[in-house]
């Protein structure tokens, strides 16, 4: 396994509280070298404003890989849910997740991340939100295919969305969906609220093929260690799954940014091969 660090792109300026790591967008990547994280997930606004090359060789300038795009700031920042009540927005958004689909395809990162920027039932029932999604993202689905991208849903808790609240109701979506370049994102926060069993769900997802990104936070969504998630018991499921990809740092920036991601890699290292 892999440790990345969640940071912002050089195009949002705004706060952020789940990017960790101060100063400009060079400078993030050169601490994120420094403290010997393997990549970097990117959150990313509005990638039409970036250069996704120029990116690309920043990063791996450093010595880094692009572990993901990350959506997470769209309906906070921009306002854009797949789901927003409003047609308009709606469409919006799908041209939105589009646009980080070809930005991740240019900046050579595998996958881009889906979590609250599905948002929430707004109108009708929930079967005919669920059937909208799933209809969407199987277009969506058909263009990552073709520029070598895959997405991952990523089931949020209760408190943050209403439809796809664990690793259950994500795989059957992922079902229905029916493509290939569609999986399942387990956020060990979320988890820690709508799980019965870390262990199950990560076998579950797993054993489907689908478990292709892994966020890391604490219980209260702090740095690793700082709650009390059971991280030995997670990270060896982890481990006897046979996942080999990102376990990427998703957590508050506190007390600092700095701090936060300093803490969680000094934490987790030992992890990535079997230690603690």
């Amino acid at each position: 396994m892999k440790l990345a660090v969640t940071t912002l792109a050089s195009d949002i300026t705004l706060p952020f509280q789940l990017s960790l790591l101060e100063g400009d967008f060079s400078t993030r990547l050169r601490k994120a070298a420094a403290l010997a994280y393997d990549g970097v997930e990117l959150v990313v606004l509005e990638p039409a404003q970036l250069d996704a090359a120029a990116v690309q060789w920043q990063v791996k300038d450093r010595g880094l890989e692009i572990a993901a795009i990350a959506s997470g700031a769209q309906a906070s920042l921009s306002g854009l849910t797949l789901l927003a009540a409003d047609e308009h927005i709606r469409e919006q958004a799908y041209q939105r997740l589009i646009e980080l689909i070809h930005f991740a395809a240019g900046c050579g990162a595998p996958l881009v991340t889906i979590g609250s920027f599905r948002g929430r039932v707004s109108t009708g029932s929930r079967e005919q939100a669920r059937e909208y999604l799933v209809q969407i993202l199987r277009k969506a689905c058909m263009i990552a295919s073709a520029v070598g991208v895959r997405l991952v849903i990523e089931p949020l808790n209760r408190y943050e969305t209403d439809l796809l609240l664990n690793a259950a109701e994500g795989l059957a979506l992922i079902e229905d969906v029916g493509h290939s370049h569609l999986g399942l994102l387990l956020d060990t926060f979320h988890m820690n609220i709508e799980e019965a069993s870390f262990h199950a769900s990560i076998e579950q997802a797993a054993h489907a093929g689908r478990l292709w990104h892994v966020h890391i936070a604490e219980s209260n969504r702090l740095s690793p260690g700082e709650g009390h998630m059971p991280f030995d018991e997670i990270f060896a499921a982890i481990h006897r799954s046979g996942y080999v990809g990102y376990c990427s740092a998703e957590l508050l920036n506190r007390p600092t940014a700095d701090i936060a991601a300093t803490k969680t890699i000094e934490y987790c290292r030992p992890y990535m091969t079997g230690g603690r």
